[in-house]
């Protein structure tokens, strides 16, 4: 790596230099390094805490510059890599860095602040760009202008206990594909005893909203209408929603006495071996083995059940709008190594592997056609987790409509958390009554822009 007193400097200095004058962050709109290069600052660097993903970063700097000794890649460190509380006055404040981190939901956001710059001009000169799932490039197009690249992605899934279908007399490689078939498990593996817990749900901290949201997308229906200014969950497939979770909460036992979930209680259930099912990302499988006692060869992963929809999400990059043509044009090559080519970068699977981690997840899928199958094909080539768990996700994913996030989702999602919790801690919750009161609470959220 290059320039590291710089690095040093910008970093610590930053901040008070802004404050203190207004200035715009070391480096924006700035793109000639003291000797010549074409300088470009790039956020979610690993933090020092993370040896590893920290030494990767920075060894994929080192390659990147060798073989593009023209570029200046300067790192900042970020955990989380976006605080949704600082972004917006980071990015007003002209603090953002020239290549910068974003959710899939932050992106038409940005756009409508004019803080981004518009790289359709440039991205189609970036190698395997076009390969990038349509979907997902159209995350980052706003009015027909390209904004940002993808970094990855997820879609949510149905995570089960293999050892406990078996156990209960299911069968462990053909997973529930509707919510009846859900339902009709989660009463056996429950009838088993011994504190077994059929299936789970959050219900609190605004999870349960952010779960209903991804059920009633499975059911084809919506959250927000399509022009995202009304609400739209005071129907039959919200309705759907609820009735299910209230039938095999107080109808067939199977979701246990505890309710008001979230997350942490309910991946502590899956690794003690005592859940059954849950809907989940591929990303928390890794986490139930590290953290909470499970085991690879227990966990698989299937689409979500309903065959209509599922909540998906990703990440990617975009560009400051201050940026000059040079700064955009290394910031491509810098993403087209990085997030963008099998086998290199954040994709380099065989690093991953000899690193320890998990590799063989059936996700991030990024890109269709050859790209996808070599990507497909390194990732089978280094696995250490059990593949064959994850292929009922892989192969029913792909015929679901993938959705993103509503408009406003954390307050919509604190609203839903009412209906959520409702059904699953009284017996008699009317659930009409729920629907028009979220739908109506809603329809205010969105007024009120």
């Amino acid at each position: 790596m290059r320039s590291s007193g710089f690095r040093r400097t910008c970093t610590t200095a930053i901040a008070t230099a802004l404050a203190l004058t207004g200035l715009a962050a070391c480096g924006s709109g700035d793109d000639s390094a003291a000797d010549g290069k074409t300088r470009i600052t790039v956020n979610c660097m690993p933090p020092k805490s993370a040896k590893i993903d920290r030494k990767s970063f920075e060894d994929d700097i080192a390659a990147f510059e060798k073989a593009n000794p023209d570029i200046d890649v300067v790192g900042r460190d970020a955990f989380p890599c976006q605080d949704p509380k600082t972004f917006d006055a980071k990015l007003a404040g002209g603090q953002m860095e020239d290549v910068f981190y974003t959710y899939f939901t932050d992106a038409k956001h940005v756009v409508d602040i004019n803080q981004a710059a518009d790289i359709t001009s440039y991205v189609k000169d970036m190698k395997g760009y076009s390969d990038i799932q349509q979907s997902l490039r159209d995350v980052y197009s706003v009015d027909g202008k390209v904004y940002g690249v993808p970094r990855t992605n997820y879609s949510m899934g149905l995570l089960y206990n293999k050892k406990l279908f078996t156990e209960a007399g299911l069968d462990p490689n053909t997973p529930p594909a509707t919510w009846e078939e859900v339902r009709a498990a989660a009463k056996k593996i429950a009838a088993l005893g011994k504190g077994y817990v059929g299936y789970a749900d959050y219900s609190a901290q605004n999870q349960g909203g952010w779960h209903f949201t991804a059920e009633i997308y499975s059911q084809g229906g919506d959250v927000v209408t399509p022009d995202g200014k009304k609400g739209a969950v005071d129907t039959p497939e919200g309705k759907a929603v609820l009735q299910t979770l209230k039938d095999m909460r107080w109808t067939d036992n199977s979701m246990g006495t505890k309710q008001l979930l979230i997350l942490n209680d309910v991946q502590q259930m899956m690794g003690s071996g005592k859940l059954g099912m849950y809907i989940s990302a591929p990303d928390n499988i890794p986490i139930l083995v590290k953290e909470k006692g499970g085991k690879y060869e227990d966990l698989a992963l299937a689409p979500m059940p309903g065959g209509k929809g599922t909540l998906a999400g990703g990440d990617g990059y975009m560009f400051n709008k201050k940026d000059t043509p040079a700064q955009i044009k290394a910031g491509l090559k810098w993403l087209e190594f990085q997030t963008n080519a099998p086998g290199s970068g954040l994709n380099n699977w065989k690093r991953a592997s000899e690193n320890k981690a998990p590799v063989g997840l059936p996700e991030p899928r990024l890109w269709t056609g050859a790209t996808d199958s070599k990507d497909q094909a390194l990732k089978k080539q280094y696995a250490n987790v059990p593949v064959e768990n994850y292929q009922p996700f892989l192969d029913g994913s792909q015929a679901l409509t993938l959705k993103l996030e509503p408009p406003q989702a954390q307050q919509i999602y604190s609203v839903l958390d009412g209906a959520v919790s409702a059904v699953l801690t009284k017996k008699d919750a009317n659930i009409d009554n729920l629907l028009k009161d979220a739908q109506s609470k809603i329809d205010g959220i969105l007024a009120r822009g």
